[in-house]
């Protein structure tokens, strides 16, 4: 086989990675949220708690990624987490007991993190290795492609299917996917040097780097956790936009797909600071545009500055860290995605909450665009004071 040809199936294994770990796993559950109120009774808060949970195991993960160097003990860890991430996915339609969903929801929640930070530091280790640096932000496009896939069948199947069926339903699609997510990833190669001979070293940032870009982090998983988990349930709880979640969520998604390829050539040209900053201001009117009209045309435009920008700032600082350590990027991805992680717990608690006390979303987005706000002036400090160190 050839190099580029295994360069390509090795993409591929990562994209369908993601779309199984982060979007079966994780993105269904936002386009289900409605239809599981409707037909299964749950509330704002127990839809906020469940989401919780799902990140209470996201983070769990992290912590895992971030203490493990054994590049062959990540890879067990990623193959496991496609396994688990079926299980957990048909485990949704086995009941409608609300411990065993948050369960379910916790263990889907440690796959996302298999995927995401153990999976993606394997590709992105292997295309390093291999001389394909500039290929980085196209593993990336998983995450976009997995919010379309999840909310394409929700949009087709929701009228034929019922909630436990479509959680069936995407078990077995989740088989499809895992199939060449696990055949096509080549098993790591554990050698200090890329197939050139040039050894690979690692580059770590100063300590108020970290300090300031895991801060900044923080602020953009609480903006995007609000928006990506009740994007769907603030839409359909507009009259004049019931019926229209699921093709929002499907916008964003197809938004985010070309997304990471697009912000890599913006960071190109301008630095990777001030791409970030970048996002995170456009992110801003993206999810606080909903709470300003229930217009179609803004719901829209927000999906659309929404999608194209978190899955940005993810694939931009997740493509930082493996660029700091390219012996193992998964260690800082997994510090970052800690921080990230503790955002998207408190954050779905606290809105559904809110919503659920005021009868809408509202001051929850506000919160959101709020926290994002403050990430860039912490990301406008980064810019003019470290800028060397990208």
């Amino acid at each position: 086989m050839t190099t580029q040809l295994q360069k390509y199936k090795v993409l591929v294994a990562g994209i369908f990675s993601l779309m199984l770990m982060l979007g079966v796993a994780r993105f269904s559950y936002t386009p289900m949220l409605p239809i599981m109120q409707a037909q299964a009774g749950i509330g704002d808060a127990i839809g906020g708690w469940l989401a919780t949970f799902n990140y209470m195991g996201y983070m769990a993960g992290a912590f895992i990624a971030a203490s493990i160097s054994d590049l062959v003990l990540k890879d067990k860890l990623y193959r496991l987490g496609l396994i688990v991430a079926i299980l957990t996915t048909a485990g949704m339609a086995v009941t409608d007991n609300v411990i065993i969903w948050g369960i379910m929801r916790f263990f889907a929640g440690l796959t996302s993190a298999a995927g995401l930070l153990i999976g993606s530091g394997l590709i992105l280790n292997w295309l390093i290795r291999h001389n394909f640096r500039s290929e980085l932000g196209i593993h990336f496009a998983g995450m976009g492609l997995g919010i379309v896939f999840c909310s394409s069948v929700v949009a087709l199947m929701d009228l034929t299917l019922n909630w436990q069926e479509l959680w069936w339903l995407f078990a077995g699609l989740g088989v499809l996917l895992a199939i060449p997510a696990w055949a096509w990833l080549p098993r790591p190669d554990t050698s200090g040097t890329t197939i050139s001979g040039a050894e690979m070293v690692d580059n770590p940032p100063s300590r108020r780097f970290l300090f300031l870009m895991l801060s900044a982090y923080f602020c953009a998983g609480y903006g995007y956790v609000i928006s990506a988990t009740f994007i769907v349930a603030i839409v359909d709880r507009q009259e004049a936009l019931q019926g229209l979640g699921p093709i929002v969520f499907l916008i964003v998604g197809l938004a985010a797909a070309p997304a990471c390829i697009i912000w890599d050539l913006i960071a190109r040209q301008l630095g990777v600071l001030t791409a970030l900053l970048i996002a995170y201001l456009i992110q801003i009117l993206g999810i606080i545009l909903p709470a300003l009209t229930d217009s179609a045309a803004a719901v829209i435009i927000s999906a659309v500055l929404f999608g194209g920008t978190f899955i940005g700032i993810v694939s931009l600082v997740l493509t930082m860290a493996g660029r700091f350590y390219p012996t193992k990027p998964a260690k800082l991805m997994g510090k970052m995605t800690l921080t990230y992680g503790v955002a998207q717990i408190i954050a779905p608690a606290i809105t559904g909450n809110l919503a659920e006390r005021l009868g809408d979303y509202n001051l929850g987005l506000w919160i959101a665009a709020a926290m994002v706000l403050l990430g860039a002036i912490i990301s406008t400090v980064l810019m003019l004071t470290e800028r060397d160190a990208v």
